[in-house]
């Protein structure tokens, strides 16, 4: 392939019929393939009339639309860089986001006009739009006047397709540089692993300023040329609804968790579906039990990153097509996807035996090219022989499984002894009564470093702080036991369901100052 633009090889899959309905909303309205090709190339066509230097940054802080989806398209069909940035930013951290990556362009939604057009303009961005969900903005309005046909621009493997900032729990977000060779390899991939297959039809219900919703969701619909039912928010009834018209859904675990809370989720309402996927956080083993018992599917656990897409994934079914007899098991990742080679180290640097726990290091076609305008950060995560540190800490079993423990920075250390919160989370989780819980390392005067429970009753269910630690008192080495335990009615969670540790460890901090 001569051009390796990701966009010219997404609509190179766009079926022959582009009257087809591709995405339908949640409000019924429809639009197809013809509707996606020619309003990608009027905004590509926008975007190339502003005279915009190569390279140059779109950054877009909207919220979930088609038109978002297609002004993404259209960034790369248009051969510039698509930054999106997550709606619960505040004036601060877009400060931050602009200051560092300087886009030429920024879309905003109308509301927020006012005040991030000055943060714009102030850091010396010369266009910004407007973009609404009611496909309203004055980003629609100018490119109605531009032609919709347009020749996608002719981009290499290496060149830079988006830039997604990380969570930054610790320190200041860093712009993982994804590549159109990067999200090209990992979607084609993915097409053949996770079976996709002609008629297969999307749910998409996840929101898009992330890798799960805009590249794996979005990437893996359009490559197969498959319908997506578009969902602005996430609403069970309305997800459950919709699926005997589906086949594929994809999820966080909290959603699957708020489907099951649903009499209607039933074995008659999933008759037609034929996968269901969760990344993004993990999926606890009662969560998994109890879809299966429910639905009869087994969900499909995968494991990725911002930096890397998509890495390790369950099996789509139990052949040796990989050369291996499989099934999908939880409380693990699969197996490194193909092209990818998978690496356990101690803190030595010497690979771990099986089953021990380590940092993971990973090297892959998906692996990205490095952090936005910070080298020493690029040198430092990668090692001499070119593998990425995730900063995630796992083992893999004597049959390739790979399970995740928890990130490296979660890692407590206390009194000289590692403890892995995911660990001790797993048997807080299987006790009567408990939700979930979350386990943080605060400082301590004796031991440096002690961990503290947190934990969520079930509904009606009556927990004791000092039960739950008498329970694992009775199972664990002392070293790993909580010194505290609180019941809260929730856990601080971002907009992907993940439990924001960073929050609780402030939050808890103070407890045993001298």
């Amino acid at each position: 392939m001569s051009n390796h633009n990701l966009f010219a090889a997404l609509r190179a899959a766009f079926p022959s019929d582009l009257n087809a309905v591709a995405v339908e909303t949640d409000e019924g309205l429809r639009y197809s393939w013809r509707d996606l090709d020619r309003a990608t190339a009027m905004m590509a066509n926008l975007l190339a009339s502003l005279d915009l230097p190569q390279g140059s940054r779109i950054a877009v802080q909207v919220e979930k639309s088609v038109e978002a989806m297609m002004l993404y398209l259209a960034t790369l069909r248009a051969g510039y860089v698509f930054l999106p940035l997550n709606t619960a930013y505040q004036s601060a951290e877009i400060e931050y986001f602009i200051g560092n990556a300087e886009p030429a362009v920024v879309v905003c939604s109308p509301a927020n006009f006012g005040w991030v057009s000055k943060i714009a303009f102030k850091a010396g961005t010369q266009h910004v739009f407007t973009l609404g969900d009611d496909r309203t903005g004055s980003l629609l309005d100018r490119a109605a006047h531009h032609s919709d046909q347009h020749k996608t621009v002719s981009k290499k493997a290496d060149d830079l397709a988006a830039i997604l900032y990380t969570s930054g729990t610790t320190g200041r977000s860093k712009g993982a540089m994804l590549t159109h060779g990067n999200m090209l390899s990992n979607a084609v991939m993915l097409k053949d692993y996770w079976g996709w297959k002609r008629g297969d039809v999307l749910i998409h219900a996840l929101p898009i300023f992330h890798v799960h919703g805009l590249f794996v969701a979005i990437h893996g619909a359009l490559i197969n040329g498959s319908k997506m039912i578009w969902m602005a928010k996430f609403e069970p009834k309305r997800v459950i609804a919709r699926m005997p018209e589906a086949t594929v859904f994809m999820g966080v675990p909290t959603l699957y968790v708020r489907m099951l809370a649903e009499p209607g989720m039933t074995r008659e309402a999933v008759r037609n579906m034929r996968l269901f996927i969760a990344g993004s956080a993990p999926l606890l083993l009662e969560t998994f039990n109890e879809w299966q018992q429910r639905t009869g599917h087994t969900i499909l656990e995968r494991y990725g990153m911002s930096e890397t897409v998509m890495l390790t994934s369950n099996p789509y079914s139990a052949d040796k097509r990989y050369g291996k007899q499989t099934e999908r098991r939880g409380g693990t990742v699969g197996f490194p996807l193909p092209g990818v080679s998978l690496r356990v180290r101690g803190d030595d640097g010497k690979d771990l035996p099986v089953g021990e726990i380590g940092g993971i290091q990973v090297k892959g076609p998906n692996v990205f090219k490095g952090y936005w305008r910070m080298p020493e950060k690029t040198a430092e995560e990668f090692t001499s022989d070119g593998y990425f540190k995730t900063g995630d800490v796992g083992k893999v079993d004597e049959r390739g499984y790979v399970t995740i423990v928890g990130r490296s920075k979660d890692l407590i250390i206390s009194g000289g002894y590692n403890v892995y919160p995911a660990e001790i989370e797993g048997y807080i989780n299987e006790m009567a009564g408990v939700a979930e819980s979350a386990l943080v390392g605060v400082p301590h005067p004796d031991f440096g470093e002690v961990g503290v429970a947190v934990v969520i009753a079930k509904p009606g269910a009556n927990l004791k702080p000092d039960a739950i630690v008498a329970d694992l008192k009775s199972k664990l080495a002392n070293f790993k036991i909580p010194k505290r335990c609180f019941v809260v009615p929730e856990l601080p969670r971002n907009t992907m369901g993940k439990v924001q540790k960073n929050l609780l460890r402030d939050q808890y901090k103070g407890l045993f100052a001298a």
